[in-house]
C-alpha cells in the first residue's frame, strides 16, 4: 500500500538522508514545503511531487495526503505538527521534536486527543552497529545489561556562534539520551555530571548516571573533537560479556574465553571466544549504516497501522525531559 506524504523542509539533511528513503518505503511524495522555494522546488524536481508550498500551512491542506513528515526546525515541528494532527494526519518528526519538554509533551497530547502517532526520526537505535547490539540483548545470550557507556564527539567549528551550545544540545545530545537508556532497558533516574570548557565554543563533559533497573554508566560527549575522526564508542557491559560498537559500525562481542597462550590445542571456540561483525564496503548492497532507511522502514509500518518499533513522540518527551536535566546540569 502506498501513502501519499507531505513533506515539510528542504535542506540538505532532509534531501539527501530522508526523504531519500520515502520511496524505498511505500510513501509517495505528494507535495513539498520550504521557505526557500528555490530549493523546495529542486526537491520536487528530484522526487516527482506535484506540488510545492512556501508555507507549512498550505502543504497540510494539499488534498489526498495521508501523512506528513518533516525535518525543520524545533519551534516549527511543534506547532507544524500539531496542526497536522488537528486535520487527521499522522506525522513523522525529525529529531528535536521541539525545543523543549514542554513544548514536546503539548505534541504528546495532540497525538493523544486527535489519535494519530508521531513518529521520531531517533535514528541512532537503527545504525547498523547499534541495531546488531541490540538485537544481540534482546536474544538472551547476553544476559542483563550491567552497564552503558558511551562518547559522542563534534567539533567547535560546527556551531560556530552559537556558544551557548543549544544546537550541540537539541540536535546531537538529544540522541544518547534516547539510545543510551533504550540499551539499559531503563529510563535515567539519576545524574551527575563534570565538564570541562577550556574556551568559547568548547566544551567536555561526562555525564555519569544510574537508571532505574541498577544499570549504570558515563556518557562522554563534546565539542573539542574533530568531525573528520570517529565520532562514536558504545560499550555495554554484563557478566562475564560485553557488547562494543566503534564509529556504528564495527560490532564485537567479548566473552569468557580461556587463556591460550600454554595450550598446545587452543583453537577458536565457537561458545566463548570473541564475536564481531565489519562491513564490506565494497559490496554493492546499501548497508544503510547511518540507519536511515531502516528507521523510515519501521516509521512506513506505523503509518501504515503495521507492527512497529518506531519512535514514537513519547520517546521523545523522555528524551527532552532527560535533555533538560543534563543541560541544567552544565
Amino acid at each position: 500500500m502506498t501513502l501519499n506524504i507531505g513533506w515539510i523542509g528542504c535542506g540538505r539533511h532532509a534531501t539527501q538522508m530522508l526523504i531519500p528513503q520515502l520511496g524505498r518505503n511505500d510513501l509517495r511524495v505528494a507535495a513539498v514545503c520550504d521557505v526557500n522555494t528555490e530549493a523546495a522546488a529542486r526537491a520536487a524536481w528530484q522526487y516527482g511531487a506535484d506540488e510545492v508550498y512556501a508555507d507549512y500551512r498550505d502543504l497540510i491542506a494539499h488534498k489526498g495526503l495521508d501523512a506528513i513528515g518533516m525535518a525543520v526546525g524545533p519551534d516549527l515541528h511543534h506547532v507544524a505538527s500539531i496542526e497536522a494532527l488537528k486535520q487527521g494526519l499522522p506525522v513523522f518528526l525529525e529529531k528535536p521534536p521541539a525545543k523543549n519538554a514542554g513544548d514536546t509533551a503539548e505534541i504528546a497530547s495532540a497525538s493523544d486527543k486527535y489519535g494519530k502517532p508521531v513518529l521520531l526520526g531517533f535514528m541512532k537505535r537503527y545504525s547498523t552497529g547499534n541495531r546488531i547490539a541490540g538485537n544481540y540483548l534482546k536474544s538472551g545470550n547476553f544476559g542483563d545489561v550491567l552497564g552503558v557507556s558511551g562518547t559522542y564527539m563534534t567539533a567547535p567549528t560546527y556551531f560556530a556562534g552559537e556558544v551557548d551550545f543549544s544546537g550541540f544540545y537539541l540536535h546531537h545530545c538529544v540522541h544518547y539520551m534516547d539510545l543510551i537508556p533504550w540499551f539499559a532497558g531503563s529510563d535515567f533516574t539519576d545524574m551527575a555530571l563534570r565538564k570541562n570548557e577550556p574556551k568559547p565554543g568548547h566544551l567536555l563533559f561526562h555525564l555519569n548516571f544510574e537508571c532505574g533497573n541498577g544499570v549504570i554508566g558515563t556518557v562522554i560527549m563534546g565539542t573539542v573533537q574533530s568531525r573528520g575522526t570517529p565520532m562514536e564508542f558504545i560499550q555495554i557491559m554484563g557478566d562475564h560479556v560485553r557488547l562494543e560498537v566503534d564509529n556504528i559500525i564495527n560490532v564485537a562481542c567479548y566473552r569468557d574465553p580461556p587463556f591460550k597462550a600454554e595450550d598446545p590445542a587452543a583453537t577458536l571456540l565457537v561458545g566463548a571466544d570473541t564475536l564481531s561483525w565489519t562491513p564490506n564496503f565494497t559490496a554493492a548492497a546499501n548497508e544503510d549504516h547511518k540507519g536511515y532507511n531502516a528507521l523510515i522502514a519501521d516509521v512506513a509500518n506505523a503509518l501504515k497501522g503495521g507492527p512497529s518499533n518506531a519512535p514514537d513522540i513519547r520517546d521523545g518527551v523522555r528524551a527532552m525531559v532527560n535533555l533538560e536535566r543534563m543541560i541544567a546540569l552544565i
